[in-house]
């Protein structure tokens, strides 16, 4: 049996967003409860509201728009790693937090921390992120895609971003604010396709995937098997 994990953001009024950036509102045009056939609605909110892809646009003038960017980084075998109780404090991501993970067999890295446990409503700006070390390591081990559950994978201060042009240099992807609360470490297909925008970032609706058997799963095990919609209802952190 094939069972399928939700590793998104659920995106409403109240998701925490980055300092100054838009939040996510809705205006209806048509209501079916004002006597409209349909209803009817605008959303606006940022390209980096919930869990969302990074094009390279976003930090290299010169870059690849998010429609630009490789379909394929955004699916297919996924490591989770947790490293909530080596960060209890956020911080960097450096190179022997990595020493376990045998780099050269995957494809793409997903890093679950303490920011999984922040509920959606407030934003926690001691996050982990990458150090440059770090990111260059992913760089030279092949890495396709790089997906964490903070807000960002340079902190919160940079001005530089550092992690992000050096996963440039790889053509790695990034995905940012997954939802890994109750995800086990372990081997997984990722699915995390992102909108077909011109801009530099898009929301994304991640889900892994495993077959019974393998390593991973929810930590409680309440598992979601494919056999329900494959979008279940969206639960509060």
């Amino acid at each position: 049996m094939t069972h399928i994990f939700d590793i998104t953001r659920p995106i409403t009024p109240t998701l925490a967003v980055w300092p100054g950036d838009t939040p996510y509102s809705t205006e209806y045009l048509l209501r079916m409860d004002a006597g409209a056939s349909v209803n009817l609605s605008t959303i606006t909110f940022s390209g980096h509201c919930g869990t969302h892809s990074d094009a390279h646009f976003h930090y290299d003038p010169n870059g690849e728009r998010l429609a630009q960017m490789p379909l394929d980084a955004y699916i297919g075998p996924a490591t989770v790693i947790d490293l909530t109780d080596a960060l209890p404090d956020g911080g960097p991501i450096l190179p022997e937090h990595l020493a376990g993970v045998d780099l050269a067999r995957v494809q793409r890295l997903l890093v679950k921390s303490k920011a999984s446990f922040v509920p959606d409503d407030r934003w926690d700006e001691n996050f982990v992120y990458l150090s440059p070390e770090t990111a260059q390591l992913l760089v030279d081990r092949g890495l396709r895609l790089f997906g964490t559950d903070a807000p960002s994978v340079d902190p919160q201060e940079s001005k530089t971003l550092t992690a992000h042009k050096t996963l440039r240099t790889g053509n790695i992807s990034i995905l940012e604010i997954l939802q890994l609360q109750d995800i086990a470490p372990g081997e997984y297909e990722l699915i995390a396709l992102p909108l077909k925008t011109d801009n530099d970032g898009a929301p994304v609706r991640a889900v892994l995937r495993r077959e019974e058997g393998r390593t991973g799963g929810r930590e409680d095990e309440r598992i979601i098997p494919s056999s329900l919609p494959p979008f279940p209802k969206e639960r509060s952190v």
